[in-house]
Parts: C-alpha cells; structure tokens; sequence
C-alpha cells in the first residue's frame, strides 16, 4: 500500500480534506515502516499548511531538510544540536543565528564538523575555530570553500599537505599562493600527509590504494599541482610551466584551462597521451586551426569529443561523421548551422553527411521534407522527429522504413492520435518506440493502453492525462508497483479511488 500513499503525495489533485487525512498518516504509526519515506514524498508538495510541515517535518528529518532548503521549516525554539543535519541544511539557505554555528563547531562528531566547514556565510572566530581542527580532514574542507582570502592564503600553506590539495582547488586564493603551490617559492616544505600520518594507511596505500609518500608526501604534492593548475585563479604563466609535467593527471588539468596561448594548446593537442589530447580536444579556446589538427587525432574518443565542439568548423564535422558515432543530442555546431551550410550537407551524396543536416535543428522546411523522402533509413531516422512534418510523410516513412524509424516517428510532436495507435499496436511491439508514446501529448487512451505491455513506458503513460477514470482505478488496483503509484499520482484518478486508499490504511476523518 504504501507505493499507493506515495503516488497520492504526489497527486497535485489531491483535495485538502484528503491531503490532512494523508499528512495524518505520514505523522503517526499508521504507516509503521520508517523506510516507506510517505513524509518525504508529501515534503515535495506546494499546498501544504504550517500545521502540516511541522507534523511532517518532526515525523521525518529528510522532510525537515527539504523543508529547510525551500524556506518553510519553523526553526524558532528549534535546538541546533537535536537533529545537526536539519540545522547544517538551515545554515545552508543563510538562516537561522550566528550561535547554531558556533554550537556545531564544537560538535562531538568529526563529520559534522566537516559539513559545517562547507557552509556559506559562517562567521570569522567559527572560521577560525574550524582552521585549528583536531580533524585535518575538516580543515581542509574549509580549505575548499572559505570565500576569506586571508584564511584561504592561510590553509594553502598549511603545514599538512592535505589542507593544501584541497585549498588548491579554493578560487578565494590568492593567485601568487597558488602559483607557489606549484613552484614552490616562499612555501615551506609540508611537513605531514594522510599516507604518513598513519602506517594502517601507508600499508593500504603501498598495496595500490592510490598513493605513496617516501618522505616527500608524492601522491598528495602531485594532487596538490593538478589542482592548482585547473584552478582559474591560478596565474596563467605558472599553470603553464606544468604543460611538461612527467604526470598525465598534471598535464590534463592545463588542458582544461581556457586562459593559456595557442602555441601551448598545440604542445597540448600533441601529448603524446589521449587522455591530454582528449581533454584539449573539448577546450573552448582553441583556435580553427588546432581543431583541424585536431580532426585527423588517431585516438577515437579524441576525435569524438571534437564533435561536439561549438568551434568545430562544419566541414571538419562532416568528416568526423564518417569515422565516429555522433551524438545527435550533443552537437553544438548544428545549432548554429546557417540554413544554407545545412541545406549543402542534405545535398551531399553520402548519407553520413545528409544524416549529420537531419540533425540541425532549424532546417528549412523545403530542406526537411527532401531528407523526409531519403532512401536511407539512417537519414529519416535523424529528421522523423522534427516539427512541420505531416501525417502523410510520417506514415510513409513507416512505410518505406519500418522498424527502424518507428521510434523517431512516435517522436514527432505533430504525430496525429491514429498514427500513435497504429505505432503502439505495431507487431513486433517497439518498445522504445512505446516509450515515446506514453508522454506524446497527442497519445490517446487506445495508444497508452498498449504502451502498458512495456514497464518503463507503463509508468509513464499512467501518468498521462488522456486515461479516464476507470482505467486509473483498474491500474491503481492491479498493476505492477510503479505503473500503480504512478496512477495514484494521476491528476484524473477519482475521488472515490483516493478515499478507499486511505481508509484502508487508517481511520477516515
């Protein structure tokens, strides 16, 4: 029963009177198993009272989180140390006093200690009290998200080479302390890491575990330079001089950097590893000329994330496609494809090409309709989807294709009631095809009944707004657990039906 309860939490129709009865439920042992998450389900909704978030919020601290987060949690006479996560979500949004900080600072538990130190706003002797932790894992996790300037200075010379990795990463440092992360000028030497702070540690860690330290804390210094040089704050010329770097982790962060010139990219987009060229590959600043070079890598994933850069020209693009799979969802450089550029792709004697103007997203509509008609399925695969297509181009594109473009047909947001029968009833059954006709806005209750034969498309189309009562309150009654709760969430499901769920799992009002 209590999928049921949960989809009626997240009915939006649910009346008042029924939602009280509901929130009466969540806040008592009715419901018995603290793991059936009713009050965190109801926690999402709009139209709840003040009465009904404390019920809800004092039945179930998650519900009280959420709360916190959305401004809706009563914290007066709230004690700070009762449920510290509440609290930790209540300073997250900015609220509640400056002395709920200060208590959870000198909190017993090193771990709420540790989420207090990612916490917006706290005030400067908490900040200080975090500084000087017992726990370095705590301080460093200050390291990372102090917007203080002086303290961030502070902790990246910290004499624990952990508080200064992770300070690394802290856009609050000063650029000339985080260029002496990496050169080391003025910095002392750190004197402790994780791996020698505990030989259990040092054991894991000589066994494989991701790390050494022969006196110089290697592993955490290594981590330190790659953060340093991802950073934004960090000066250009200093990240720079690690483009060199014996380590690919080191190297691949300066790729990523967007600050840095063209000669350097080049030396980059040359590394003799694919991971660097890869990550060089997908950086914005590149000039033409290095995509280019770029377009003819060797490495596969190299040349595929060059596809979707928005720089990439459309003629390197459209040699891309006849060596790599393009992700049709992630090709910025269609978007911006003037309709002439598309319509000399659609005109290209090769269907990779054609396919590759199907995918623009604004095609010409005498552009369209050719590609409509290719005799390649690959390429009505790509264009089925689009707006403007009629019900006579998109029944004969079945015709001519079948199974291959049912899918992208149910697609199409023009697809008219009787196709999206016709497509859900089609034998074989396509289940993604089903998929997408149990959210099609124009899938009619014939169409949605037949999508029931696949489980992820019965969820969805339980959901839908063109299933009538009856339907709802059979699916509520005997479908599988997740087409059920979803039809409890149904706006349509009858009053009646919402009533006989609650009084079978508590006493009515």
């Amino acid at each position: 029963m209590i999928h049921l309860l949960r989809g009626l939490a997240a009915n939006p129709a649910l009346p008042a009177d029924l939602l009280a009865r509901l929130v009466g439920l969540a806040g008592s042992d009715a419901v018995s198993d603290p793991s059936d998450d009713l009050p965190f389900a109801l926690s999402e909704r709009t139209d709840l009272t003040p009465d009904q978030v404390r019920t809800l919020a004092a039945a179930d601290e998650i519900a009280a989180i959420r709360f916190a987060r959305t401004g809706l949690l009563d914290t007066a006479g709230m004690d700070p140390l009762a449920r510290p996560e509440v609290t930790l979500a209540v300073l997250d949004e900015g609220a509640g006093p400056p002395d709920w900080a200060r208590a959870l600072a000198h909190h017993p538990s090193d771990w709420t200690r540790w989420r207090l130190a990612s916490r917006p706003g706290l005030p400067l002797d908490v900040l200080e009290t975090l500084a000087v932790d017992p726990d370095v894992e705590v301080v460093g996790e200050l390291g990372i998200w102090t917007t203080e300037p002086e303290l961030a200075a502070r902790l990246a010379a910290h004499p624990h080479a952990e508080v200064r990795m992770k300070t690394a990463v802290n856009e609050s440092v000063p650029p000339a302390a985080l260029a002496a992360l990496i050169t080391g000028e003025g910095l002392a030497p750190a004197l402790s890491c994780l791996i020698c702070d505990d030989e259990d540690t040092r054991a894991d860690h000589d066994q494989g575990f991701g790390g050494t330290c022969a006196g110089g804390h290697e592993s955490t210094v290594l981590h330190t330079l790659e953060r340093a040089a991802r950073n934004p704050a960090t000066p250009p010329a200093a990240a720079a001089s690690l483009a060199g770097h014996p380590s690919v982790i080191v190297r691949w962060a300066v790729a990523e950097r967007t600050d840095l010139p063209q000669d350097l990219y080049a030396r980059l987009a040359a590394d003799p590893d694919p991971a660097v060229r890869k990550e060089t590959a997908g950086n914005p600043a590149l000039g033409e000329p290095l995509l280019r070079a770029l377009a003819s890598d060797g490495a596969p994933d190299v040349r595929r994330l060059l596809t979707r850069h928005p720089g990439i020209p459309l003629d390197a693009l459209a040699e891309l496609a006849f060596s790599v799979r393009l992700d049709p969802e992630r090709l910025p450089r269609l978007a911006t494809a003037t309709p002439e550029e598309l319509a000399g792709l659609a005109a290209s004697p090769h269907a990779a090409l054609r396919a590759l103007a199907a995918r623009g997203r604004f095609l010409p509509a005498e552009v369209r309709d050719a590609l409509a008609e290719d005799r390649d399925a690959s390429v009505v695969r790509c264009v089925a989807s689009h707006p403007g297509l009629s019900e006579e181009q998109l029944r004969a594109m079945v015709v001519r294709h079948g199974v291959r473009v049912l899918a992208q047909v149910a697609a199409n947001p023009d697809a008219p009631a009787g196709l999206l029968v016709e497509l859900a009833r089609h034998d074989p059954p396509v289940r993604r095809a089903l998929r997408e006709i149990a959210v099609h806005p124009n899938a009619p209750e014939a169409a949605l009944l037949a999508c029931m034969s696949e489980p992820r498309a019965a969820t969805d189309a339980a959901l839908h707004p063109a299933l009538s009562a009856a339907v709802l309150a059979d699916l509520v009654a005997r479908a599988a657990e997740d087409t059920a709760e979803a039809a409890a969430a149904n706006p349509s499901l009858p009053r009646a039906v919402m009533e006989e769920l609650l009084a079978r799992c508590g006493p009515a009002a």
